[in-house]
Formats: C-alpha cells, sequence, structure tokens
C-alpha cells in the first residue's frame, strides 16, 4: 500500500521570567537562530513526505502479485482446523443485483473495475496435507499474473471492487472438495463469496461430472469451463473456454479462408462409442468428404502421441491436420466442454459443436453464429446435408471470425481472464460498455461508411433540429393539414415539399399554411419514389423526418419524441409504422407481414427519422438494379432504404409506438399507390 509518514513538529515554550516584559526583546535576538532552525526543519519534513507520498517508489511494488518474487514454497503454511466452517453450496437464483455489491465499485472517471488479488498461501488440514494435489498450475499462475499487470489490478484490498483468491481451482480433479471450501471461508474478505471470483475450466468428476464447479462456494462468482443451461446463472457467471495447452506450444500459422482438403474432420479420441458408430457410417456414406481420426494404437502413451491422430494406420500431426478441413466435429465428452474447440478455431476451421444444452464460451457478448455450427445430438446423422446447404461465401466469413475468435479470446490464459474482468466491467458500468461491433468485429473490418459522422461518440445537439421531407402529388388538403402539425413540433428546423407532380404546378404562395420555420416547395423533373431520399442542398440539418403526405394521425408530442429517441440513436432508422419480413421455409420465399404482430424487423419511411448521410449513399451508392427497380415500379423505396441502413451499419430499426393505433398507410390511402391489388405481392 501507499507508505505513509508523518512528520510531527516540537513546539517549544519559553518561560517568562518574573522581570516581565522588559526581557522579550533580548529573547527574540537570542533565539532567532533557534526558530529559523526549527522553521527549515519542519518545512524539509513537509517536503520530504510529499516526496516519499507521491513520487513513485519500490516500496509499492514490493506487494505486487508475482510468483517471480515469491514462490510457492515460500508461501506461508495455513493450517485448517477439522471444525472450519464451510460455505453454502451455491445459490441459483444470484444475479448481479442480489449477490454482488456494486457499490464496493463505486464511480471512478475510468469506468473500470479494481481487481485485488489474494496473497498466496499454502493451506493445509491439521495432519499437513494440502489441499490440492497440484498446488498452483502454470495456467493459474499465467493468469494471475497477467491480471496483476492489467489495468484492473490494485494491491490496496481497500480500493477492490472484484477478490479473486489465489487457490487454484481450474481443475477439480486435482481438489479436496471439502477442504478447499474451508479455505475459500478463511479468506480476510469472503463476506459469503460476496465479489468473489473463482476460475475454473475442468468441473465435475466421476461417475456424474457435474457441468459446475462442485466446491461449495456460497455468493461467489464462477468462470467455467462446462456450463450447461441448468447451472449457468444467466448475466451472474461468465463461461468460459477450456484451455488448450497446444496453444503455447504449437504455432499454426493463420490460413487464407476458402475449400480445404477435407469437407468434414473429427479428430477427438474420447468420443462415445454411439456417436462413434454414428460417425463411421456418414464416412461410409460421403468417402473422402469426411476424415474420421483417432488416436494412434501403436505410438507408445505419452506428450507426443497427443499431437498425433491416426485411421487406418495412417498417422497425421495434430493440430496441424485440422487446417486441412472447412468444418471439424466438437462432440461434448464427459464434460461439456472441450478443449478441442480451441484448438479448431486456432486452425481456422469452422467449429461443428454437438453438445446439447452447452453455454458457450462469452456467449454473453460474443455471436457464436458467425464463427461456428452448432447441430442437436439427435441431428448427428443429418449433419453432412446441413452443413451442404451453408454457402461457400459464408463458410470463408466463418473461418476468418474463428480464427479471429481464437486470437482475441482464446489463445492464452491472459486472453481469458482479462476478457471474463472486461464482461464484468460492462455489467457494472454498462453506460461505457463494449458494443456488439467492437465485441465481434475483427479490427481488419473497415465500414463503408465509417468515415461518416454516424460513428462519431457524439449525441447530435438538440439545437439544430430536423428537417422535415413531405413527399407529395397532388393530395393538397392532406398536404396542408400534415404540415400544420409538423409545424408545432418544437424541434422542426425547416419543412421541405417535395412536388412530384409534373403535370400540375404546386398551390399559389397566399394559399399555403402559415408556419414559424422556412417552407420550401421543391419540383422534381420526373415523378420517381426515390425523388424522397435526394440529398438535397436545402437539407442543412443531420436529421431527416421523412413523412407522407397522408399521415395526419401523429401528434406533435410523438414527433418530438420520436426526434429525441433519433437523437440517442443516430445512425438507425426511428419510425413509427413497423413491419415484418421473414423466410418462410415451407413456400421457400420471403414473407411480408402488414399486421400488427410483437415483431419488428424495418419500419416505413412514410413516419421515420434518419440521419441525412443515407440520403447520399441510397442516391449514389445503392448496389445493384435496386433503384431504378423501385422507380420502375413506384414500390419498395421503404424496403429498399431499411436493407440500406442494416447493412450499412449492421443494426436494426427502433421503433417507436404511438398513442393511437397507427392506420396503415397501404390500407387507408383512396388514392395513392397502396389501393393497386399488386402493391403487396411487389412488396
Amino acid at each position: 500500500g501507499w507508505l505513509e509518514r508523518e512528520v510531527s513538529g516540537m513546539y517549544a515554550s519559553g518561560k517568562y521570567s518574573s522581570r516581565g516584559p522588559a526581557l522579550i526583546p533580548r529573547m527574540k535576538t537570542k533565539h532567532r537562530i533557534y526558530y529559523i532552525t526549527l522553521f527549515s526543519v519542519v518545512l524539509l519534513g513537509l517536503i520530504a513526505t510529499g516526496m516519499f507520498q507521491f513520487w513513485p517508489h519500490s516500496i509499492e511494488s514490493a506487494a505486487d502479485w508475482t510468483l517471480d518474487k515469491r514462490s510457492v514454497h515460500d508461501a506461508p503454511l495455513v493450517r485448517l482446523p477439522v471444525s472450519s466452517p464451510i460455505p453454502e453450496r451455491g445459490d441459483l437464483s444470484c444475479r448481479m443485483h442480489t449477490c454482488f455489491d456494486v457499490y464496493r465499485c463505486g464511480y471512478n472517471p475510468k469506468n473500470r473495475i479494481k481487481v485485488y488479488i489474494y496473497p498466496l498461501q499454502k493451506f493445509v488440514d491439521e495432519l499437513g496435507v494440502p489441499i490440492s494435489s497440484t498446488g498452483l498450475s502454470r495456467e493459474y499462475n499465467d493468469l494471475l499474473s497477467a491480471i496483476s499487470d492489467s489495468d484492473f489490478y490494485t494491491d490496496d484490498v481497500t480500493r477492490a471492487c472484484l477478490f479473486i483468491p489465489s487457490i487454484d481451482v481450474l481443475n477439480q480433479n486435482s481438489l479436496r472438495i471439502r477442504e478447499t471450501a474451508q479455505a475459500l471461508a478463511m479468506l480476510p474478505r469472503w463476506d459469503k463469496g460476496m465479489n468473489h471470483l473463482l476460475f475454473n475450466m475442468l468441473p465435475g468428476g466421476p461417475p456424474d461430472y457435474n457441468t459446475a464447479l462442485d466446491v461449495p462456494r456460497d455468493r461467489t462468482l464462477l468462470a467455467g469451463g462446462g456450463f450447461s443451461t441448468w447451472t449457468y446463472r444467466q448475466g451472474y457467471d461468465v463461461s468460459i473456454p477450456v484451455y488448450s495447452p497446444l496453444s503455447a506450444d504449437v504455432e499454426l500459422p493463420e490460413r487464407q479462408p476458402g475449400p480445404r482438403r477435407y469437407f468434414i474432420l473429427s479428430s477427438q479420441t474420447a468420443i462415445h462409442r454411439e456417436y462413434r458408430a454414428e460417425l463411421e457410417r456418414l464416412k461410409e456414406e460421403n468417402g473422402e468428404a469426411l476424415l474420421l481420426l483417432d488416436k494412434c494404437s501403436n505410438l507408445s502413451q505419452g506428450a507426443a502421441s497427443a499431437r498425433k491422430r491416426c485411421y487406418k494406420g495412417q498417422v497425421y500431426d495434430y493440430p496441424q491436420i485440422l487446417q486441412e478441413s472447412s468444418f471439424c466435429v466438437v462432440l461434448r465428452g464427459a464434460r461439456l466442454g472441450q478443449a478441442a474447440l480451441s484448438d479448431v478455431l486456432q486452425a481456422g476451421c469452422v467449429p461443428v459443436i454437438l453438445a446439447d444444452s452447452y453455454i458457450l464460451p462469452f456467449s454473453e457478448v460474443l455471436d457464436w453464429k458467425r464463427a461456428s455450427v452448432v447441430i442437436p445430438e439427435e441431428k448427428l446423422s443429418e449433419m453432412y446435408t446441413i452443413l451442404k446447404s451453408i454457402p461457400h461465401r459464408q463458410v470463408e466469413e466463418m473461418q476468418r471470425q474463428a480464427r479471429w475468435f481464437w486470437e482475441a479470446y482464446f489463445s492464452s490464459m491472459k486472453a481469458i481472464g482479462l476478457t471474463t474482468l472486461q464482461i464484468i466491467n460492462d455489467r457494472i458500468y454498462p453506460y461505457a460498455a463494449r458494443t456488439y461491433e467492437q465485441w465481434n468485429n475483427p479490427p481488419v473490418v473497415k465500414w463503408s461508411s465509417v468515415n461518416s459522422p454516424l460513428f462519431l461518440p457524439l449525441i447530435p445537439p438538440r439545437a439544430p433540429g430536423f428537417t422535415a421531407v413531405v413527399l407529395t402529388y397532388d393530395r393538397v388538403e392532406s398536404l396542408f393539414r400534415v404540415i400544420t402539425e409538423i409545424s408545432k413540433v418544437p424541434s422542426l428546423a425547416k419543412l421541405l415539399v417535395v412536388w412530384n407532380n409534373q403535370n400540375k404546378s404546386p398551390p399559389e404562395e397566399s394559399l399555403w399554411p402559415k408556419i414559424g420555420v422556412p417552407l420550401k416547395v421543391v419540383r422534381t423533373k420526373e415523378n420517381k419514389l426515390s425523388n424522397r431520399f435526394f440529398p438535397y442542398d436545402e437539407i442543412e440539418t443531420e436529421a431527416v423526418l421523412a413523412i407522407d403526405d397522408d399521415i395526419i394521425m401523429l401528434t406533435s408530442d410523438e414527433l418530438q419524441f420520436g426526434y429525441e429517441v433519433w437523437r440517442e440513436f443516430p445512425d438507425r432508422l426511428v419510425g413509427y409504422p413497423g413491419r415484418l419480413h421473414l423466410w418462410d421455409h415451407e413456400m421457400g420465399k420471403w414473407k411480408y407481414e402488414s399486421e400488427w404482430t410483437n415483431e419488428v424487423s424495418m419500419v416505413l419511411t412514410g413516419a421515420a427519422f434518419y440521419h441525412k448521410y443515407f440520403n447520399y449513399l441510397y442516391t449514389y451508392k445503392m448496389p445493384g438494379d435496386i433503384k431504378n427497380w423501385v422507380d420502375a415500379h413506384m414500390n419498395c423505396e421503404d424496403i429498399a432504404m431499411n436493407f440500406l441502413v442494416a447493412n450499412i451499419t449492421g443494426k436494426a430499426p427502433i421503433k417507436v409506438t404511438p398513442r393511437k393505433k397507427f392506420k396503415c398507410p397501404e390500407c387507408t390511402a383512396i388514392d395513392g399507390l397502396s389501393l393497386d391489388q399488386t402493391h403487396m405481392v411487389e412488396r
């Protein structure tokens, strides 16, 4: 901790003589040097205190948690009496708001939790037998050392928000369950496990192999390597990978995504005989496309044989052979979590995971659909057909993503430990949490609009407001009602009417509603739906409200609320009428739902806020022939805009619900395009 020094000054008291004040001038002269000396000593003492308090010196680092300075053999011995208390089994109902004291963490400018690691101790029972047969493993040493070197670490126990015991419980097989629990309960800050974190990769043991650590641990957070849906406490525990020792010993160069020599490869050795038989049947049906490996019977057991696999006497190097396949099978063994998953990801092979109820590593933040295929165990016989249905381009993306997942989150105990702490950190400081994109997008991925103002970490200012763009043809009475209602919105900056009728002039200026903001009418040269999304020079605000000339049911406060929502999400479409599109497997085509349901996948631009940047993209960067098709059919411009925004940003639209049911523009427009019978079919 900090070294505190106090400097105490000696205050001299002079005695007054019976002669009175006459001697005072002579005292001052006599003691002047004494007072100056005393003042100098006090001043130097204060300066020295400040230097010791704030100067970076080595005394502080002596308390750091490193095994370089403190070996296991030098750790103090702690004897556990037989009568030592044992923690409760573990509360399955624990969540962050019930079993974690977030107030310990407090506010800090960096929005970062502080983690304290207990000093190393050697726990033994009354007979002197250690609580663990292996002591401190190399993996746990690496994990604690990485945390102690990170920005999360503090050696001041009073500042800590999270506590990590230096008791190694990574592998339950090496532990004495009862004694380990007693050792945990003896920790000075235990407090029923509140704000404590344990790392375990191999839970359970024969014969039942529980999917969570069997050591009683009260309210402790568990970072576990084999959780099932039955033992995982959503939003509390963290599912972590089972570390593969080969990660440190074998270097596999990254391989370019694409077709490989084999389509499916199985390399696990301890597969249940029923699954092995099923894989043999698949091999018979598909021949060379599937390579089924097993352990080598003709090699002596040891470290060398662990890196070899065989098929009919032919020997293959492991894990190098994994790079020769597009898909690699990861089947559950006695435990749900398998180190093979890490090996497969390192090879850039897409894992095919067959482990029912398994909580995938870091699934709280990682989108595993982008890097793996999860198949129910009962559908193992259909695996080949399922994988063949995946497009080649998607397989390449998954190969690339699998490799990146390994590099970022699986490759070392440091990566696993710091990812776990970051997930917990994001729960405690959600306003500063990493986004989906930051967790799942490799750094090399560059969105085509990455330089646009949408991706600046700013909320657009309230002052400029928004520009309402109203597309109209000749419904003047309805148009004027819409203009009158929109003009009441406090944040309206300008109103732009796009007059799309080349055969009829807009009304005279004197007939238009008198409103308190500039009103501009733009006459188009051709009657195109795309005119509503043209990047007009008159649009000077960042926010645009696209609204039809028949949307008269929205009130001014509902429109203002929609604008406030858009300010928080300026890179999304924020609209009122929602729609749903989904794939109909039976019909083999897309389905478009206009009825009110609980699902929304797009919002209609008949009433929607968006950033003006998307007008530029729609007009000049729309891929393919989409824009021309929209103009030719006078339909689906809103669907095109939804898909454009979603593909550019990777984000869904946001629906704002008005008070009254939103009357469907596709259904109520008496003289509009929507009455055409082909309108819904085309959509």
